[in-house]
């Protein structure tokens, strides 16, 4: 019987695990709160949903003023945008009131992992004017950075090889990453 090719997959967080994580993600920005002024900026694709339930979670917290929301895309900003695709798709970017200009912005992702994206989007938002501080916010950090970039607010931080795939699976997103919110992680298998 051959596993080629096979995949294991590990399940860390159900649905009641990722609400639970951002749950605590906003506990915590609650804590450093800042004052005035916050913008949570979602990371196309995942971050996107992540940032808009943090800011409804902040708000039932009734002790910051609704944070503003917005969307960022990075496709251009890549390090490998001249390679990674023929055509690049880039998707909406929404930024509140035009410029981030003084404001305490958290950018929001799904996975950290080597930082690149991070990078690029800490490029794009510079477009956008000089925002007074930016934190991170991530669901999962899986390790690997390549980048010395470290998130301000985890969900989960998880111990993972390089030739595993962690995946968000959120309810807001169709196609292969949407259904019922869970995060796994996928390692392929070897061997005959």
């Amino acid at each position: 019987m051959s596993t080629v090719g096979a995949v294991d997959e590990k399940q860390p967080l159900d649905a009641v695990g990722v609400q639970r994580a951002l749950k605590r993600i906003a506990h915590e920005i609650v804590e450093r709160d800042r004052g005035a002024g916050l913008v949570l900026l979602g990371i196309r694709t995942a971050g996107v949903p992540l940032a808009e339930r943090l800011a409804l979670l902040l708000e039932q917290t009734g002790e910051l003023p609704a944070p503003a929301r917005g969307a960022i895309d990075i496709t251009l900003y890549r390090d490998d945008a001249a390679t990674a695709l023929p055509t690049p798709e880039v998707g909406e970017t929404r930024i509140p009131g035009h410029t981030l200009e003084g404001r305490r912005v958290i950018l929001v992702d799904d996975v950290l992992y080597t930082g690149r994206t991070i990078r690029a989007a800490l490029d794009a938002i510079m477009d956008f004017g000089r925002p007074r501080t930016v934190e991170l916010a991530v669901l999962v950090d899986r390790g690997h950075r390549e980048l010395p970039i470290q998130p301000d607010y985890v969900g989960l931080r998880i111990a993972t090889e390089r030739n595993e795939e962690v995946r968000v699976h959120l309810s807001e997103l169709a196609g292969s990453h949407g259904g019922p919110d869970r995060v796994v992680v996928l390692a392929k298998r070897g061997g005959a």
